[in-house]
């Protein structure tokens, strides 16, 4: 089958290989380099550098879609963050990828909402493609169970492997999956931005968990520090912190952090 894929973030990757490993891929499409790190490095995205490391063509424009030679037989759409209109809608059927029980969470942090929320399970559903965002007929639905400890590179991870197989399944005969329309009242996720990593100590202990499971971080002070808490988990519903980083400092587990306190009292949030 001729595929042109589009998608952008590193767990994509998984799942375009796969694809590219049983099918022609004809385009890729992605997201253009962004500044990245202190220096402001023009970065291509880990779609972008694994299409170029497997010497197929790359496009960092949907404004491009038109000049692509040969006509697929299907698009596959798995976290691309582009709206894609009529003249990629209607030129082969497009299928998308989405890590959550649609019609709960559409948008752009399916699986950090969910982490966030602490929910204990998910689906990834394989549906049409529609101009309204995550809006289109479902074909098929996985259910996944979230752990406690799970964090979003760990629910990516899982999220990858569901959509290979589902993937498989649909294209070795598409006629097979009637798509449904989506029932129910939708909720809708948004970007996380820098405050919403800030800790707030209030909180119980899972929220917290939560909360930096989801975001890959949460932003506090401990004994006057500004730190980074990078990792933790939960135990008897207590919160254990894992993995700490210090301002200005490389990331540490907590026991190397508490040694550098040489046995002061902890006061989070001073």
């Amino acid at each position: 089958m001729k595929l042109i894929l589009m998608g952008t973030n590193s767990f994509v990757v998984p799942v375009f290989d796969s694809l590219a490993n049983k099918h022609d891929i004809i385009a890729v499409f992605t997201r253009a380099p962004k500044p990245m790190g202190r220096k402001h490095i023009l970065t291509p995205s880990p779609v972008h550098v694994w299409a170029e490391k497997r010497g197929l063509i790359v496009h960092t424009s949907i404004k491009e879609f038109d000049c692509v030679a040969e006509k697929p037989d299907m698009i596959v759409v798995f976290s691309y963050g582009v709206i894609l209109r009529d003249n990629v809608l209607n030129a082969a059927p497009c299928i998308n990828v989405h890590p959550s029980s649609l019609p709960k969470y559409r948008g752009p942090s399916p699986i950090r909402t969910a982490l966030l929320n602490g929910d204990e399970t998910m689906e990834v559903c394989l549906m049409a493609m529609s101009a309204e965002m995550d809006a289109g007929d479902i074909y098929m639905r996985e259910k996944l169970d979230i752990d406690i400890n799970d964090t979003n590179e760990t629910l990516e991870s899982k999220v990858a492997n569901i959509a290979i197989g589902m993937l498989d399944k649909y294209m070795e005969n598409p006629q097979l999956y009637t798509a449904k329309p989506q029932t129910g009242e939708p909720t809708f996720t948004r970007k996380f931005e820098g405050p919403d990593e800030i800790i707030d100590w209030k909180k119980n202990p899972i929220q917290i968990h939560n909360q930096i499971r989801a975001l890959g971080c949460g932003r506090t002070k401990i004994n006057g520090i500004d730190v980074k808490i990078l990792e933790t988990k939960i135990e008897n519903n207590e919160l254990k912190i894992i993995k700490i980083q210090p301002a200005g400092k490389n990331p540490m587990d907590w026991k190397s952090f508490l040694n550098g306190l040489h046995g002061a009292d902890i006061r989070y949030g001073e």
